[in-house]
């Protein structure tokens, strides 16, 4: 399983260009080592924190049992008794020994030097309780109680943290990799749909310029190769005229706002399609009323000729084109290839293309999209698979 996520990583990063690697691997830099940097200090806290409650715990018990000894050392010197400290001798965790006055051992089941001064203190790896509350009853002036097990109790709280710091980080790095995925994700569409744009645009430029030079090569033209080149003419300038209205970006004040006549400009549009519309055998059915709406001529031509070629670009061949205009409704219909309900918002994204069944670079649809939110032209597509595609724009 290992070895599969590895490989996969390994793919991921091969399929980076140099610049999403860089910022991949930073991101992914940065996340670790500022989760890196937290957890060590939540670590160290919560370290701290235990280490500080067991040997305060460990110390209450130790002087517990420092106070008990007292007790009966004080109350068998007072009653003149037998003192009965077996049970605390024998005690696995606890070491303890008693000291005269001159700090020589009376009594006790550990040797070594310690240090006789009231309190609790480590040393080596040994915690150290002193107490001298026994006030020299039956000679004894220190009690010393030494806890063998408390350092190894904070040996084990420092494993147990170390391995759920590992724990933590080792899931934080795997969610930090998918992180840094989603995170370069758009970039990387981004990236692709910008390679393809161009692969597409070579590829449509392709057409029209190879027509004029097949065209070209003779000296005397025949109508038919005078009806090519005007074609292929016409087909480079809707592509310059497209690219010019997305990448310079036309803005109000270059627009032009006249009251302009739809029905004469659409008739004027349809002369350059009917050489494209005869070549696929597409009949063009038209229905025009007279309606004036002011906007800039330019605009409409594009809104116009890019639903106009979309619908003989993907229709059927021998297929049929309706085009309807009544009152402030403009309808274009085809009988083409359809489109799938779950694709009709995102025909209108820039670079998206929903079929790979014919040209383009999907740049068309979203140039409609803006043109009708300039001028709040409400527009709706209605479609369905193999039956056609219906354009309704509401001026």
């Amino acid at each position: 399983m290992e070895n599969v996520i590895i490989n996969f990583h390994k793919e991921y990063i091969i399929d980076l260009t140099r610049n999403e690697k860089v910022t991949f691997i930073r991101f992914l830099s940065l996340y670790l080592g500022s989760s890196f940097i937290l957890l060590v200090l939540l670590s160290l806290l919560y370290y701290q924190n235990e280490k500080t409650l067991h040997l305060d715990l460990e110390k209450t018990k130790m002087e517990n049992i420092s106070s008990q000894l007292s007790s009966k050392i004080i109350f068998a010197h007072m009653m003149d008794g037998k003192l009965e400290i077996e049970n605390y001798l024998k005690m696995p965790q606890y070491k303890i020994a008693f000291y005269d006055k001159n700090k020589q051992k009376i009594l006790g089941d550990f040797n070594g030097d310690v240090k006789l001064e009231k309190g609790f203190y480590q040393n080596d790896n040994k915690y150290i309780l002193v107490d001298n509350s026994t006030f020299g009853h039956l000679g004894i002036f220190y009690t010393v109680i030494k806890n063998k097990q408390v350092f190894k109790l904070i040996e084990d709280i420092k494993k147990r943290v170390l391995l759920i710091f590992l724990m933590i980080y080792s899931l934080i790095s795997f969610i930090a990799y998918f992180l840094a995925k989603l995170f370069i994700k758009p970039i990387q569409n981004e990236r692709e749909k910008l390679n393809n744009f161009i692969k597409d645009t070579t590829h449509e430029l392709n057409t029209p310029i190879s027509a004029i030079l097949m065209s070209s090569e003779s000296d005397n033209l025949t109508k038919k190769q005078l009806e090519r080149v005007k074609l292929a003419v016409h087909r480079i300038s809707e592509i310059y005229s497209d690219l010019t209205y997305v990448f310079l970006e036309e803005k109000d004040e270059n627009r032009v706002l006249h009251e302009l006549e739809l029905k004469a400009l659409i008739e004027e549009q349809l002369k350059y399609f009917e050489v494209i519309a005869l070549k696929r055998k597409i009949t063009i059915h038209t229905e025009l009323e007279e309606f004036n709406y002011k906007i800039d001529k330019n605009d409409f031509i594009r809104l116009f000729n890019n639903i106009l070629s979309n619908a003989i670009k993907y229709n059927k061949k021998e297929g049929e084109v309706f085009i309807t205009l009544k009152g402030s409704t403009l309808s274009i219909k085809d009988t083409g290839i359809g489109i799938e309900n779950k694709k009709i918002d995102d025909i209108f994204s820039r670079y998206y293309r929903a079929t790979k069944e014919q040209g383009g670079f999907g740049i068309g649809l979203n140039i409609v999209q803006n043109i009708c939110k300039t001028y709040n032209i409400i527009f709706n597509v209605d479609s369905q698979i193999k039956v056609g595609t219906t354009f309704t724009f509401t001026f």
